[in-house]
């Protein structure tokens, strides 16, 4: 019976969803600044269950692209909605728009919506180009 309950108190501890991002406490894992902007922020939730966070979608995809984490030991990735400070998405399903008008916390510009509608309203009013999860992954591996 004991073993049991080690083992579920275990599973439980191994959460698979996200964690929230503490601001102007937390510190991104990548750049190691201290997360300040809840318009911004991003967060790997590896298969273990671990939360890794980030003070900027850009932060996180430099973290994949510098193989600090192979993206086979990644369960899921989360992003700030621009429109909605502080609440996480599925950054695989999110829109994202780069925007000379719209700065984020480490200079390229990309600010991350939960709807495509909500992206295509803020690009007719600030410019710039929207891209999906695998189009703006590839924008930034080709900046490298």
């Amino acid at each position: 019976m004991n073993l049991i309950f080690i083992i579920l108190i275990f599973l439980l501890s191994c959460s698979k969803e996200s964690e929230p991002i503490n601001y102007g406490t937390d510190q991104c894992d990548h750049c190691r600044m201290t997360i300040m902007d809840k318009k911004f922020g991003a967060e790997i939730i590896t298969k273990k269950g671990k939360a890794i966070k980030f003070d900027a979608f850009e932060c996180m995809i430099n973290y994949l692209l510098e193989n600090k984490i192979n993206e086979s030991d990644v369960e899921k990735y989360y992003c700030v909605d621009y429109s909605e400070p502080a609440k996480l998405f599925d950054a695989k399903e999110m829109t994202y728009l780069v925007s000379p008008k719209i700065k984020s916390p480490m200079g390229e510009n990309i600010s991350a919506y939960s709807g495509k509608e909500t992206a295509e309203g803020y690009f007719k009013n600030n410019g710039g180009e929207i891209f999906s999860w695998e189009g703006i992954k590839n924008k930034l591996k080709d900046s490298k």
